[in-house]
């Protein structure tokens, strides 16, 4: 359990040595060398706004869990999940700005995959995964094990609708860098979620769906 936890955490400096390279990539993967730019409504755009929104809570969840707990696995797993999400959302919002295009968008979450109608749970949860704010002021009241667990299934649920967004992106996106740092989070994410149902079930616990 320790030795893989440590392995992931490790990843988390590789993966901001290679952010510069990946973001010039997709410079000249998508509006670079003469190719146009991905369009505003389009699945490259509507990836890297929601993934951001997405990910940017899952940074406020592991930071908030690193200060309720001193378990020093949940708190490297937390510190990795908000290095490397906290990385990729500034790439993500990096291409926007290297294409020309707004960070936000009038239409709802998911557009760009075909669920603008799906119905929200409200109270700051916008997309599939995502915690509520009485969810999140919650984990804020919590420490020790009960917060470890209850971290553990929110974030499990946030990978789930993490995965499904970026395979969304795998599939409808035409930036092939994009494509592939949507591929990365598949995997990384479905890695993290087996890391994460071990750890709950070692405190007598379990994901809620």
């Amino acid at each position: 359990m320790k030795k893989h936890i440590g392995w992931v955490a490790g990843t988390t400096a590789a993966a901001l040595v290679a952010a510069g390279a990946i973001t010039y990539a997709v410079a000249e993967d998508g509006g670079g060398s003469g190719q146009s730019a991905p369009s505003a409504d389009g699945a490259d755009a509507g990836f890297a706004r929601d993934m951001a929104v997405h990910h940017q809570q899952a940074v406020e969840m592991s930071y908030l869990v690193r200060d309720r707990t001193k378990n020093t696995d949940v708190r490297r797993l937390a510190y990795d999940i908000a290095q490397t999400q906290a990385n990729q959302r500034g790439m993500l919002l990096g291409w926007l700005d290297l294409w020309d295009l707004p960070k936000v968008s009038a239409k709802p979450p998911m557009s760009w995959m075909g669920m603008g109608d799906m119905p929200e749970r409200g109270d700051g949860s916008l997309m599939p995964g995502m915690a509520t704010d009485a969810e999140l002021a919650k984990l804020g009241t919590l420490n020790g094990r009960q917060a470890e667990i209850f971290y553990l299934q929110l974030m499990t649920d946030h990978h789930k609708g993490g995965i499904h967004m970026a395979e969304g992106c795998v599939a409808k996106c035409t930036v092939e860098v994009e494509k592939n740092l949507a591929q990365g989070m598949v995997d990384a994410q479905q890695s993290e979620l087996t890391t994460m149902k071990q750890m709950l079930k070692e405190r007598g616990a379990k994901p809620r769906a």
